[in-house]
């Protein structure tokens, strides 16, 4: 594509933070630390996870830099960054999770395929850009299309990034087209993340932000948008994140009798501590996430320092000043919520993280009732250990 590139090796990848950890370095993925995680409700753009399936896009020229729109009559219609900056700017605070955050902690059930994320493959931002809706009413969709005069149903994205589980091809996924032309679904064509440009690993120069919807959807580097009769049938959305009962293993799966995985289930994670933890007896303060997918916020976050037999209410927050309540056009719908409950530990113990969305979705107790041999969508209770002792520090 002019003026933006896919380089065929990783001599040309962007600086990052030293300490994230690193998951895979070729392509890197990485997570920060817990704690830096959850130091603010807007995750700063260095904290943010990285996750990629090949060498990062590199842009030559922005200014010939353009995104095609196929699939419509007549020729395919080229968008330059002119054109979608020249619509209204918006601007959506909203969490993006990869599937498979916390698959590590899966693995320990029965072995899974995939990256092996901790709990911190997620992060909340303000992203800034375009509605999708506006772009596509740019084009002759009216919002609100649930079809095309052709009959097409969805709207594909393809990025410039090339992927070896796509035999070099481009990344690609889709969304029903009544997602994508509804306003209120808050789809953007982002330029913007937390107030500045995109960066390189983020998906400069344009990306796509599905809220409430798995990361794996927010298409970067974009190339183009083809509006199409059926959902894409990329790799991404048709032999991988999917969601197959724990029955199934490789020997016996079949891909076509799953759908691609959209929202994601309710979740938390408590990020003040780690696995194992070595503390003094008395109070601590115990901080993390909860986040749940549609724009369903979070109703509670239940908190048990004895593995699960008693429980106390955490306190939720979005906004500094702004009261959190889950269903008001105050808070953030698209967005995570960061918890906090203080309690007393004299003795050693398990401390377990619960929470419970607006639709009165749970997360399940354990994880082997959603074991799957992909490692997605782990949502069961977190729990860490925290073992009473003096340290020599």
């Amino acid at each position: 594509m002019p003026g933006l590139r896919a380089p065929s090796d990783y001599s040309q990848e962007p600086s990052r933070h030293p300490s994230l950890a690193i998951n895979s370095k070729e392509p890197f993925n990485a997570e920060p630390q817990r704690k830096d995680l959850v130091s603010s409700y807007i995750t700063p753009v260095e904290f943010f996870y990285k996750r990629n399936h090949g060498p990062i896009p590199a842009v030559d020229d922005l200014d010939k830099y353009s995104v095609s729109v196929t699939g419509l009559r007549g020729s395919p219609i080229e968008l330059f960054m002119k054109d979608i900056w020249k619509l209204p700017k918006y601007n959506v605070t909203a969490t993006l999770q990869c599937a498979g955050n916390r698959r590590t902690a899966m693995s320990k059930t029965r072995q899974v395929k995939g990256v092996g994320w901790d709990v911190a493959a997620i992060g909340n931002a303000v992203w800034g850009g375009a509605k999708l809706a506006d772009v596509l009413a740019l084009v002759g969709i009216p919002n609100c299309s649930r079809v095309t005069p052709s009959g097409q149903k969805h709207v594909e994205f393809v990025s410039i990034d090339k992927c070896k589980e796509e035999n070099g091809g481009p990344y690609t996924a889709s969304i029903p087209l009544i997602q994508a032309t509804n306003p209120e679904s808050d789809v953007l064509l982002a330029y913007e993340m937390n107030g500045e440009t995109l960066n390189r690993d983020h998906g400069f120069p344009l990306r796509v932000i599905v809220p409430g919807v798995i990361g794996a959807r927010s298409v970067k580097w974009l190339d183009s948008i083809n509006i199409i009769v059926e959902e894409c049938q990329g790799f991404f959305m048709q032999r991988d994140y999917k969601m197959f009962p724990p029955s199934v293993d490789w020997n016996n799966i079949s891909w076509p009798t799953r759908r691609p995985q959209m929202d994601f289930p309710v979740q938390s994670a408590i990020c003040s501590l780690e696995d194992t933890n070595l503390v003094k007896p008395g109070k601590i303060t115990i901080k993390g996430y909860a986040a749940s997918g549609g724009g369903r916020g979070i109703e509670r976050v239940d908190v048990s320092i004895d593995g699960g037999k008693t429980w106390i209410e955490a306190s939720k927050s979005q906004k500094s000043g702004v009261p959190y309540i889950s269903d008001h056009d105050s808070s953030d719908k698209w967005a995570w919520v960061l918890f906090e409950a203080e309690a007393n530990i004299p003795q050693s113990t398990e401390i377990v993280a619960k929470a419970v969305d607006v639709a009165g979705n749970v997360q399940p107790e354990n994880v082997d009732a959603i074991w799957n041999l992909r490692g997605i969508l782990n949502t069961s209770w977190h729990r860490v250990q925290v073992r009473i002792g003096h340290s020599n520090l």
